[in-house]
C-alpha cells in the first residue's frame, strides 16, 4: 500500500511565508508538508490503482476552471482538533465542488470530519502556542489563482512529494510534475 493526498498548493510567495511562521511555532510538520488545501486527506491505496486515480484526477480537473482564492485571518478546530488554520476568504465554493468530485469513483471514502477547506498553520501543539498562532495570523492575508490539483505520495521519512499535476481545464492525459509553474492569475 501507498499514501497519497490531493491539494490545491498554495503558490509562491505565500507558501514559503506560512510554512515559515508554521516552523516558528514548533510544528514539526511545517518540514514535511507543503503548504495546501486538501482535497483528499492522506489515504492508502494499492499502487497498482494510481493510473486509474490518474485517470479520475486528469477528468475532475480538465472538468474545472481555474479560480481565485483568497486567504484571510485564521480559525481552529478546537476543541475537537488542535488546529489553527489560515481561512478561506474567497473559493470555498469551488474547494468545495474539488472536494466533492475527487472523493467519489475510485477515490470514494468516509471522512472523519465534515470538510472545511482551510490551510494548516499549526497542528498538534500546546494551547498556549495554537492560541499565539491565532493572533499571530490573524491579519494575514493574500490572494492569488489556482490553476491545477496535485497528487502526492508520502514517502517513508514522513515527507510528501508531487507524483503528479493535473491543470484546470485540459481534457487530455495527466501532466507529468514540472511541467507547470501554477502561478497563472497570481498577484501580490
Amino acid at each position: 500500500m501507498t499514501t497519497i493526498g490531493i491539494s490545491l498548493e498554495i503558490p509562491e510567495p505565500y507558501a514559503s511565508q506560512l510554512r515559515s511562521r508554521r516552523a516558528s511555532y514548533g510544528d514539526p510538520q511545517a518540514e514535511f508538508v507543503p503548504t495546501h488545501v486538501t482535497l483528499l486527506p492522506p489515504t492508502e491505496v494499492d499502487p497498482e490503482a494510481l493510473a486509474e486515480i490518474e485517470e479520475h484526477l486528469a477528468k475532475v480537473a480538465g472538468e474545472s476552471l481555474p479560480f481565485r482564492m483568497r486567504l484571510g485571518g485564521t480559525g481552529t478546530f478546537l476543541p475537537i482538533s488542535p488546529v489553527v488554520f489560515v481561512q478561506i476568504a474567497q473559493g470555498i465554493t469551488q474547494c468545495v465542488a474539488l472536494e466533492s468530485k475527487v472523493r467519489s469513483g475510485v477515490l470514494d471514502r468516509e471522512l472523519h470530519f465534515p470538510y472545511h477547506p482551510h490551510v494548516t498553520v499549526a497542528h498538534d501543539l500546546d494551547e498556549d502556542t495554537l492560541e499565539f498562532a491565532m493572533q499571530d495570523l490573524a491579519g494575514y492575508q493574500a490572494e492569488f489563482g489556482l490553476d491545477r490539483l496535485k497528487l502526492y505520495e508520502q514517502c517513508v521519512s514522513g515527507s510528501w512529494r508531487v507524483l503528479r499535476e493535473f491543470p484546470f481545464g485540459y481534457h487530455g492525459s495527466a501532466q507529468s510534475r514540472g511541467s507547470h509553474g501554477g502561478n497563472a492569475g497570481r498577484r501580490s
